[in-house]
């Protein structure tokens, strides 16, 4: 179940929006924030063994987060459906990286939708990556593109939208997309896309079985890893650009 929350919305009168309006100064705007809550479908049969869970989730490295990832994948499902029924092209998706907030914990069900809980843990935010100093910032990187000195290729946001794809679990999806990611990408990447050939024959069949159904797993991790050969071409070519301009 997902209880959706929006709090600190501004008030809006009957007639307001409906007009433009004459301003001589850009106020700021109070902005709502949205919190959405991923409850299990199966609910504990004692508080013992919610505590249990949880201390369990907390003892492993990493288990905290992964069950975040999956709540946040949950969302999407309900995004992805609200994007389709509403012929929306511009809702976007989310994940755990992005919240103000990330909270993994238990209670009772009127509780919990209000952001109360009797036991949680809220997860650090992920520091930044640490990056090689030949690499190109995203700042740098996209005032170089913003300023026409370096080209954003067209297979950079297909294969972003693969990756995305893959994350949230929509292996038709993911193998669709990665057939027109591969082809562009080997348009547009020159020598450094010139071992994405081969990936041609296994793509094209995942993406040949998910006009039907999901692909077997097999194709699907042939997808998942022509996208990563994709990455990785991306990167070596914005290394050679970093270093043909230092």
């Amino acid at each position: 179940m997902i209880v959706l929350r929006t709090q600190g919305a501004a008030q809006r009168g009957v007639f307001r929006g409906r007009w433009p309006r004459k301003r001589d100064a850009a106020e700021v705007e109070p902005v709502p924030t949205s919190r959405v809550t991923v409850v299990r479908a199966e609910p504990f049969q004692a508080e013992t063994e919610a505590e249990a869970w949880l201390a369990e989730l907390r003892k492993e490295r990493g288990d905290l987060a992964r069950e975040a990832t999956e709540a946040a994948r949950q969302v999407n499902r309900f995004l992805r459906a609200h994007r389709a029924a509403a012929s929306d092209p511009y809702g976007r998706e989310i994940s755990p990286e992005h919240a103000l907030v990330v909270r993994v914990g238990y209670g009772d069900g009127d509780q919990v939708a209000e952001g109360h809980y009797a036991a949680a843990y809220e997860l650090p935010r992920k520091p930044a990556v640490s990056r090689r100093r030949e690499d190109l910032s995203p700042a740098e990187r996209l005032a170089a593109m913003m300023g026409g000195k370096e080209e954003q290729l067209a297979c950079e946001e297909l294969v972003l939208r693969a990756r995305a794809d893959i994350d949230a679990g929509r292996p038709r999806e993911a193998a669709l997309q990665a057939r027109v990611a591969l082809e562009a990408a080997i348009a547009e990447l020159g020598d450094e896309g010139a071992g994405l050939a081969g990936d041609r024959g296994p793509v094209g069949d995942a993406a040949n079985a998910a006009l039907e159904a999901d692909p077997e797993e097999e194709l699907q991790e042939a997808v998942t890893q022509a996208v990563a050969r994709m990455e990785f071409a991306l990167r070596k070519r914005r290394l050679r650009d970093v270093s043909r301009d230092s």
